[in-house]
């Protein structure tokens, strides 16, 4: 039995009255899926008291929640760092309840924050489960009764580059900047997953990091835990920008696919345009048999927008350059870019 699955990055619906404008130019395409995942970067809220910008709050209407379902979204993740205050939080989980769209990686304590989702397709099992790295140090992260988003916490350090100097009296010289994920935080992590694992015929580990286009060590860390833990393919977001892909053991790491559909910022900062990735995925009875990617881009009327492969040249080499520490091949096939395929 062969099913098609869409993946994609940040989804923010602030400031969208209609829900009809987000997705209308590709909403055909994700509805022909037979399941569609994204990263939802937004809470669905409707505060009592106006706000300002300083105070700001990733908050979508109510009614925007509808595009989710218009586009034939099926599962979110929202383990992010602006899924945030209890109750927003309690807010949005409860609409997409209301709208029948499974949700990962935020909830209304801890255990419910770390809970999976799984859908059934034909008999067969898919799974997701959502982390994030990036979020705030107060009042973000979910506890036992408290709501919040589920976390894996990673350290930074900076180590002198001693060895590339012949004198330490030299001031100024950059340090090298080390980070790994959390021990304790990454075996709740591989728990969590395993058990997964378990129930479900194909998983798709989600998480929300990074800094600018860098790949940095506690993300390879924590993907390639996921893919020794059972994961069939991990989805990176964070960045508004896609990062290198790697293929470790036979498994798609995307680190970054970047926005797809994202207008405002903070502090109310206008996104004009950006570029994202639409991941395509080929299954047949559950196993992996072609992964490749479309360019998507934003329009001035808040349009999600496919972009031919041919029109985003230099997006491509960069994302070549980007992949290439990793080994990746990437080959154009029509308006698409495959990244792995069966032979």
């Amino acid at each position: 039995m062969r099913h098609d699955m869409i993946l994609s990055g940040d989804i923010n619906l602030i400031g969208v009255s209609d829900p009809a404008v987000p997705f209308r130019r590709v909403q055909d395409r994700l509805r022909a899926a037979d399941l569609v995942f994204s990263n939802l970067e937004c809470c669905f809220y409707e505060a009592e008291v106006e706000r300002s910008l300083e105070a700001e709050g990733f908050y979508a209407p109510l009614k925007a929640a509808e595009a989710l379902t218009q586009a034939g979204v099926h599962v979110i993740g929202n383990a992010n760092n602006v899924n945030y205050g209890a109750a927003a939080i309690r807010s949005s989980l409860k609409r997409l309840d209301e709208l029948g769209i499974g949700h990962t990686g935020a909830g209304v304590n801890l255990a419910a924050a770390r809970q999976p989702v799984m859908v059934e397709r034909d008999g067969r099992r898919y799974g997701f489960l959502q982390r994030t790295s990036v979020y705030w140090s107060h009042g973000h992260e979910a506890t036992a009764d408290f709501p919040g988003v589920a976390t894996i916490k990673a350290h930074t350090a900076y180590r002198p580059q001693i060895e590339q100097l012949r004198t330490l009296t030299r001031p100024g010289m950059p340090p090298e900047i080390l980070t790994w994920a959390d021990a304790a935080a990454l075996d709740q992590f591989r728990q969590d997953l395993a058990a997964l694992r378990r129930q479900a015929d194909f998983v798709v580990a989600s998480h929300h990091w990074g800094l600018d286009q860098d790949v940095l060590d506690y993300q390879i860390e924590i993907a390639h835990t996921a893919i020794d833990t059972g994961a069939d393919l991990v989805l990176g977001h964070g960045p508004h920008m896609p990062l290198g892909i790697e293929i470790y053991k036979n498994k798609p790491i995307f680190y970054g696919v970047g926005s797809f559909s994202f207008k405002t910022g903070h502090r109310g900062r206008q996104h004009p345009d950006w570029i994202g990735l639409m991941v395509t995925l080929t299954l047949e009875d559950a196993a992996l048999t072609r992964v490749a990617f479309s360019f998507v881009r934003h329009n001035a009327q808040n349009e999600t927008v496919l972009r031919p492969v041919a029109a985003e040249r230099e997006a491509l080499d960069t994302l070549r350059r980007l992949s290439a520490p990793f080994a990746t091949a990437l080959d154009v096939a029509g308006d698409e870019v495959v990244v792995w395929a069966t032979p």
